[in-house]
C-alpha cells in the first residue's frame, strides 16, 4: 500500500520484472494501491475491469502490455513472432470498443515490428527493443502532450474562474497531468485560484472516487457535487467554464466521453457557459464521420444496482440499462484543445487541418503555434 498517489506515475514499466505497473483506480479513495501485471489475461482484465482508465492511459498501458508480452515469445523467427503478436493485439484490443486510444497504441506497436521486421529485417531480439522504444516513447509523449493541452486551455480561462469538469480527465486517466485537468494543474502551479466543481459521475463514481480525490490531495479548492447539481452551480454564476476529456472524437467534431457529459454540455449551452473539450490528437478518428457511428460500451447492469451499496438499491429482475459513454453534439462544444491547438466550428475543417499538420511532423508539442484554420487559444472564451 502506498500513501501518496500523487507520487507515482498512473502507468510505468517495470522491464527488469517484465511488468507494467498501474495504480488500482478500483481501490480508489479508500486505499492506494500499486499492482503488477504481467500476463495478457491481467492486462486485458485491469483494464476491462477498470483498474486502468481514461484514454490516454489505456493507451500507454496497453503499448507497455504488448510490449511486455513480446518478450515472453521464445522464438528466432520473425513471422512467428509477429503471428502470436497480432493474437495478443487482437485480445488486448477486444477490452474496451470506445476509446480509440487503446486500438491506435496497438497498431502503432505493430506498425513498429513491422517495419523492424519485415522492412529492416531486424532479428527477433532487436524487434523487441525497437518495440521496448517505442513503448518508452509512448509514455513520454502523453506526458508532454498533457501539458501541452493544458497550457493551450490555461488561456481560456483568467485566474479566480470556477470551472467544472465531469468524470475523471486527470493525473490517473493518463500518465501524468490528465487533460480535462491539466488547465488545472498548471493554474495551481501558477497561483490562479481556480474553484473547481466536481461532479460525482455515477454510476462508477469517477468524479467522487478519482477527481475529487486527486484535486484535494494536489490543494486544488474542488467542490463535489452530485451530477445532478450541475445546473443548480451554473445558475449561480459559480461556473465560468467546462473542461472535458473525451475518448473518441469524430471527424464533424461530436465526441464520445463518460456518461453523463452530453447532459453537462445541454445544459452548459442553456446558461451559456462554454465546453471545452481536452483532447489528445490520438483521441481523434477520422475514420469516423460522426458520433453516431461510434460504438457505445454497454457495461454490467450491477455496476447500477449494486456496486458501491451494502445492499441491493434497486428490484430483483428489473432492466437496466447502462451504457459507458454518450454522445456530445459538437453543436454543443465551443472548442476542442489539442497539443497543436484549439479546433473551432466547423470542425470538419478544423480537425482535417490539426491532423494533417500532425502528420506532416510540423509542430511539436512543445511549442505553441496552431494550424490554419484552428483558432490558438488567445482571446475570450
Amino acid at each position: 500500500m502506498i500513501t501518496d498517489v500523487m507520487k507515482y506515475d498512473t502507468v510505468a514499466l517495470d522491464d527488469e520484472n517484465n511488468a507494467v505497473v498501474i495504480i488500482d483506480q478500483t481501490l480508489l479513495p479508500g486505499r492506494t494501491e500499486l499492482i503488477s501485471l504481467t500476463t495478457a489475461k491481467e492486462i486485458w482484465d485491469a483494464i476491462y475491469l477498470l483498474k486502468v482508465r481514461g484514454a490516454p492511459a489505456i493507451g500507454v498501458a496497453a503499448a507497455m502490455g504488448i510490449y511486455i508480452l513480446s518478450k515472453q515469445l521464445d522464438t528466432e523467427d520473425f513471422e512467428v513472432f509477429y503471428k502470436k503478436f497480432c493474437e495478443y493485439k487482437e485480445y488486448l484490443d477486444s477490452s474496451r470498443p470506445t476509446a480509440v486510444n487503446l486500438s491506435w497504441a496497438l497498431k502503432r506497436m505493430e506498425a513498429t515490428a513491422l517495419r523492424a521486421g519485415r522492412e529492416e529485417q531486424k532479428s527477433v531480439a532487436e524487434v523487441k527493443e525497437i518495440l521496448h522504444m517505442e513503448a518508452v516513447r509512448i509514455r513520454d509523449e502523453d506526458i508532454q502532450v498533457c501539458r501541452k493541452i493544458g497550457e493551450n486551455a490555461l488561456l481560456l480561462v483568467k485566474p479566480g474562474d470556477g470551472i467544472l469538469t465531469h468524470c475523471n480527465a486527470g493525473k490517473l486517466a493518463a500518465v501524468r497531468y490528465g487533460t480535462a485537468t491539466a488547465p488545472i494543474y498548471l493554474g495551481q502551479e501558477r497561483g490562479y485560484g481556480f474553484r473547481v466543481f466536481a461532479d460525482e459521475t455515477r454510476p462508477l463514481l469517477q468524479g467522487a472516487r478519482l477527481t475529487a480525490f486527486e484535486l484535494f490531495a494536489s490543494g486544488v479548492d474542488v467542490t463535489l457535487i452530485c451530477d445532478n447539481m450541475s445546473a443548480s452551480v451554473m445558475a449561480g454564476g459559480l461556473v465560468q467554464a467546462v473542461f472535458v476529456g473525451c475518448d473518441r472524437v469524430a471527424a464533424n467534431g461530436d465526441t464520445a466521453n463518460k456518461i453523463g457529459t452530453s447532459v453537462v454540455a445541454a445544459v452548459a449551452k442553456y446558461y451559456d457557459v462554454p465546453v471545452y473539450i481536452c483532447a489528445p490528437t490520438s483521441t481523434i478518428d477520422m475514420a469516423t464521420p460522426t458520433g453516431a457511428e461510434i460504438v457505445i460500451e454497454q457495461r454490467p447492469s450491477h455496476e447500477v444496482t449494486d456496486m458501491w451499496y451494502r445492499e441491493r438499491m434497486a428490484p430483483e429482475g428489473v432492466k437496466v440499462y447502462n451504457p459507458a459513454f454518450d454522445v456530445t453534439g459538437h453543436d454543443l462544444i465551443s472548442g476542442i484543445v489539442t497539443e497543436y491547438g484549439i479546433a473551432r466550428a466547423p470542425y470538419t475543417e478544423s480537425l482535417k487541418e490539426i491532423m494533417e499538420r500532425k502528420q506532416r511532423g510540423g509542430q511539436s508539442a512543445e511549442s505553441g503555434a496552431v494550424p490554419q484554420g484552428a483558432e490558438p487559444a488567445a482571446g475570450s472564451r
